[in-house]
């Protein structure tokens, strides 16, 4: 297995403690994700790069102290990023599959994440008894299909921040009626180099009215 190595300067960046709690996570990637069914066994060659500190391209737009819900939080990303980055935040993780809560769970165990809560469930199955000041999103689904399992969930005034690709202005163009609908007062796209990386990702923004 070719795994990526961690780049040069993050205990300079993220601070001591939470670079080793990074690099513990990326070593349980490494020893079991792919046993697991969490992380394909290509995706290891930008186990860096492309999962872990692409995660933390959504912490500029994170207020401190509020409450973060990850949807669809899968192997972590970027919730158990945002959770070992941003000790500040009330950190939710919510995914529908129970094998991966028992990661996520065993994860913010070993590495003693107390600004953590797992939710097994689908995220709109909360509405109307969970709310969050931000919603996350990695890979989930098109933005279109994102808002309104999102939406709901999110305060008025919070945040949906999804980490997205090349195409995501044309899955804005063709979300056009439920940004409407869900009563979006703005959708921005920020394009952010993390640390530690080459390319630079998109950062979708959705501000709910």
């Amino acid at each position: 297995m070719n795994v990526e190595e961690a780049p040069e300067g993050g205990e300079e960046h993220f601070g001591v403690q939470v670079w080793e709690k990074l690099n513990a996570f990326a070593d349980m990637l490494c020893a079991e994700g792919e046993k697991r069914g969490l992380v394909g066994p290509r995706e290891y060659e930008k186990l860096w790069t492309r999962h872990i500190l692409n995660s933390t391209a959504i912490l500029d737009f994170v207020e401190e102290g509020v409450r973060l819900a990850d949807i669809g939080s899968g192997a972590g990303f970027p919730g158990i990023v945002a959770a070992i980055t941003r000790p500040d935040l009330d950190v939710t993780l919510i995914d529908s599959m129970d094998r991966r809560c028992q990661w996520l769970r065993d994860v913010s165990t070993a590495l003693k994440l107390e600004n953590v809560s797992i939710r097994y469930t689908q995220a709109q199955d909360l509405k109307g008894s969970f709310q969050t000041d931000v919603a996350t999103a990695r890979a989930v689904a098109s933005v279109a299909k994102l808002l309104p399992l999102t939406m709901p969930i999110i305060r008025g005034g919070g945040t949906l921040l999804a980490l997205k690709g090349e195409k995501v202005n044309e899955e804005i163009d063709a979300a056009a009626p439920q940004l409407r609908k869900y009563k979006a007062q703005y959708a921005d796209v920020h394009t952010v180099v993390p640390f530690g990386c080459d390319e630079a990702t998109r950062v979708l923004e959705i501000k709910k009215k």
